[in-house]
């Protein structure tokens, strides 16, 4: 009997439901399962186990030739073989399974979804053979083959070949097309159903896994509810036992021009935009019992209002540690189906699993609706000292993604115990009353609807630090976790050990650390990276900011909320006796700083999609490091070469992490090919896309003049104060924020003469270069009083098509070097010429490193 394993790579979008693209690989472990029991009473769960379990009809058994499935962007041939259809569900076939010779040709449509296939298939365009073919859908598949089938005189032998896969590949899809088919579900109160069974979906979905002749099983994706509606990718093990869900590619397929031409010019395409999602939670309501080390539960009150009309399934993602108790609707039981994650998706890897509630009638847009989730188990994970690590497996509360809402929380915990929450603390009914068990209780309101909600619990001690009107409260113990490395031991020989009079050797036992002792130095390093930031980018977006230690080697932020690591409060002393070099030493003390850019960059201002979450890291990152340039310009260097190194490094097959993709690739660059090149990326190139936006601004402003305010605001920091006042509360997309600091874009900026980035967007944000610049043919003339200067720039190892603007300097002996100005290098070689002030002897580009350029050394 073969078993299989199922994998989801997209589940929740920040918008909802993306879409449940999911392949299966041979493995030994169970089917997919679900929480509740298979009683007729329940028709969303005798529906989902229907379509999970659904197998092949002997009685359309077909010989098919010549047919095909088209779906945009992709094209299926069946060339020759047998297919059969699976048995009706609802009264529709909803899936297939093929044998034979048949090819997939899919076409990305742009440079970046090329290269990314590429890298994973050694194909631009993916164009495979295959032998056989499971496909799932939720439209009339047998309608558009039917022309091409004939009846086949081998019937059973295929159901004995490929029935037991077919039925245990079924599960893949389920909760896909419970997304769909729930809508035909009878209305409560009624024996009809809202849409007719024979009515064509709304949505439409194909997902076909393949058996290709050389790349093996992979899986190609249509489903047009997502914001990418195609996809194609592969599950892969790694040694070690990893198991990574590579995407080859995810877009939207264009539309027809004559489509284009009929919306308004000035609306964003179709295409461009995340579906809206069936619904929205406004206000969450959660009363929890926190029962340490491990234990909690929660009563979560959802105030929800639908966005469309017709949605009969709702999804959140949980823990897969919690278990749902009971879930209401309006005060009445509901239908939910709890679906595990299982390894190797990226779901899974959040530690989070789908709860899917089906409602007893379709929503109706703009109405609102209250959901209650009583749930509760082991979410937390003790590390010792009187550290917990909160949400170790998974979100703790029923989470629709990156949507603003307003959070009451309220929290019941042991008396030895301090716990910090998102918002502010408000009074508690009944909290005067003096618990017989020692029991406390706090309540956390936030100021603002805010993405995302967390707590910690710890034995913490306390200190408190003002930044202008904000409160910062630090919060640490006196150990650290149990796993914490210990410094190696050293001993210290006498300068002349055979001496008579020598002393013995001198042996140093490095003490553990203790955070308390850091933590008004910690305090302190993030009242002032407030402060830095409120004058740069406006005031603190909320009323305090809290700083908990958390064990591990990851910090996170949240609003009003910062987890950090043990790390962040180790002091000089403690690093160098754990060997870190001078770079992650820099890095580790600017967290507190990064942290806190959160709170405006990722928690005020959102991204809009995987592709834009690039700039809440890179930016948040370059602003930490912004006040380790003012402080120690020869330390932000250092970061910024380590950057460097890190993106071109070489691993044991001769590829670099900066092969891996785009910042604009977002969590695909998770992959089998470079289990470490998501934080290179978007930590490393994303940090220098910034510096390099900084620079170029700045230098422009200074060459031409009039382009900073009175108060002499540069204007990278005009751009970003544009954002947030801008896009708060909000979610941004890539395009919006390089559209931000092209509004005020100088002439010398202009590429081509055009007042746009468009230059720097396709080429440094969606490109993958590191280039080496060099200088060629360089000639100084005298000409009156000043010298013209003419040469060329080289850009190697780039792409052919790589435009960046390179700054030039003179240097004229005895003096400070003079800027000469920027120039565009656009691709292999390009040519400039440029005044320069009498005396200056040579010629240099980019003496200060502002471009992200190949290391020198």
């Amino acid at each position: 009997m073969v078993e299989y394993r199922t994998y989801v790579t997209k589940v929740l979008d920040r918008s909802g439901i993306a879409s449940f693209a999911v392949v299966c690989i041979a493995l030994l472990i169970e089917p997919l399962a679900h929480a509740t029991d298979n009683s007729p009473t329940k028709p969303a769960e005798t529906l989902y186990m229907q379509l999970t379990q659904v197998g092949l009809d002997p009685a359309r058994v077909y010989k098919v030739r010549g047919a095909a499935l088209d779906r945009p962007a992709i094209h299926i041939a069946l060339e020759d073989g047998t297919i059969a259809f699976t048995q009706d569900v609802m009264g529709k076939i909803t899936g297939a399974f093929f044998k034979g010779d048949g090819e997939i040709l899919l076409t990305p449509p742009n440079e970046v979804e090329r290269r990314s296939m590429s890298l994973f298939t050694g194909m631009a365009i993916l164009e495979e053979r295959f032998a056989t073919a499971y496909f799932r859908f939720n439209d009339d598949v047998p309608g558009e083959l039917r022309p091409d089938l004939r009846e086949a005189d081998d019937r059973q032998e295929l159901l004995d070949h490929v029935g037991l896969t077919a039925t245990n590949l079924a599960s893949t899809d389920g909760m896909r097309m419970l997304s769909t088919f729930s809508r035909m579900l009878p209305v409560e109160g009624s024996a009809e159903s809202a849409i007719s069974k024979d009515s064509e979906p709304r949505d439409r979905f194909l997902h076909a896994r393949l058996q290709g002749t050389k790349l093996g099983v992979f899986d190609v994706y249509f489903d047009s509810t997502a914001a990418e509606s195609v996809m194609a990718g592969q599950a892969k093990s790694e040694e070690g036992g990893e198991t990574y869900y590579n995407v080859w590619t995810s877009f939207a397929p264009q539309q027809p021009r004559a489509a284009r031409e009929t919306k308004n010019a000035s609306a964003e395409p179709e295409s461009d935009k995340p579906p809206s999602g069936a619904y929205a939670v406004r206000n969450y309501k959660i009363v929890t019992d926190v029962l340490p080390p491990t234990h909690i539960h929660s009563n979560a009150v959802l105030q929800c209002e639908a966005r469309e009309t017709g949605a009969r399934t709702l999804f959140f993602e949980l823990s897969r540690s919690l278990k749902v108790e009971t879930l209401k609707l309006g005060g009445k039981d509901v239908e939910y189906i709890h679906n595990p994650a299982l390894e190797g998706t990226e779901l899974s890897r959040r530690g989070n699993d789908l709860v899917a509630v089906v409602l007893p009638a379709p929503t109706r847009a703009g109405e609102t609706f209250e959901m209650e989730f009583t749930y509760g188990g082991e979410v937390l994970a003790e590390a010792g000292s009187g550290l917990l690590y909160v949400g170790a497996r998974g979100t703790w509360y029923p989470n629709r993604g990156l949507q603003m809402a307003n959070f009451d929380l309220e929290f019941h915990y042991p008396s030895e115990w301090t716990l910090i929450a998102t918002g502010k603390p408000s009074k508690v009914a009944g909290s005067d009353i003096e618990s017989s068990s020692g029991e406390q209780r706090s309540r956390w309101i936030s100021d603002r609807p805010i993405p995302l909600a967390g707590f910690n619990l710890g034995k913490y001690q306390e200190v408190t630090t003002r930044a202008g009107d904000v409160t910062v409260e630090t919060y640490a113990t006196k150990g650290v976790e149990r796993d914490f490395p210990n410094a190696p031991i050293q001993v210290i020989q006498p300068a002349r050990p055979t001496s008579p009079t020598a002393l013995p050797p001198r042996v140093i036992v490095p003490s553990r650390p203790s955070p308390t002792r850091q933590e008004v130095a910690v305090g302190e390093s993030a009242a002032q990276a407030i402060e830095y930031f409120a004058q740069r980018f406006g005031p603190f977006p909320y009323s305090q900011l809290a700083l908990t230690q958390m064990p591990g080697r990851e910090s996170q932020g949240w609003p009003g909320l910062v987890f950090l690591s043990s790390y962040a409060f180790l002091d000089d002393q403690q690093r160098e006796q754990l060997h870190f070099d001078e770079y992650r030493i820099l890095l580790q003390k600017s967290v507190p700083a990064h942290e806190t850019a959160h709170q405006w960059w990722g928690d005020l201002v959102t991204w809009s999609s995987y592709r834009d979450q690039w700039f809440s890291e890179g930016l948040s990152n370059y602003c930490a490091l912004m006040m380790l340039l003012d402080k120690n310009p020869a330390g932000f260097r250092e970061v910024m070469n380590g950057y460097r190194h890190a993106l071109v490094g070489k691993t044991k097959d001769g590829s670099a992490p900066m092969d891996a993709g785009p910042v604009t690739l977002g969590t695909r660059l998770l992959s089998s090919k470079f289990p470490g090149a998501y934080d290179s990326i978007n930590y490393g190139r994303g940090t220098w896309l910034f510096h390099m936006l900084r620079t170029m601004l700045k230098d422009a402003a200074e060459k031409q003049g009039g382009h900073q305010r009175p108060d002499g605001e540069e204007p990278f920091m005009q751009a970003l104060r544009r954002v947030r006042q801008r896009y708060e509360g909000k979610a941004i997309s890539t395009r919006e924020l390089i559209d931000a600091f092209a509004e005020d874009l100088p002439p010398s900026l202009r590429y081509e003469g055009k007042k746009s980035l468009d230059w720097f967007l396709e080429g440094w944000v969606n490109g993958t270069s590191v280039p080496r610049i060099e200088l060629r043919s360089v000639k100084i003339t005298p000409q009156g009083k000043m010298n013209a200067v003419s040469g060329a720039i080289l850009q190697k190892e780039a792409a052919k098509d790589l435009v960046t603007s390179v700054p030039i300097y003179g240097i004229i002996p005895g003096k400070e070097m003079v800027f000469l100005g920027r120039v565009f290098a656009d691709g292999e070689e390009s040519t400039f010429r440029l005044t320069a002030p009498a005396g200056i002897r040579k010629i240099v580009l980019d003496p200060n490193e502002t471009v992200l350029t190949y290391p020198k050394n």
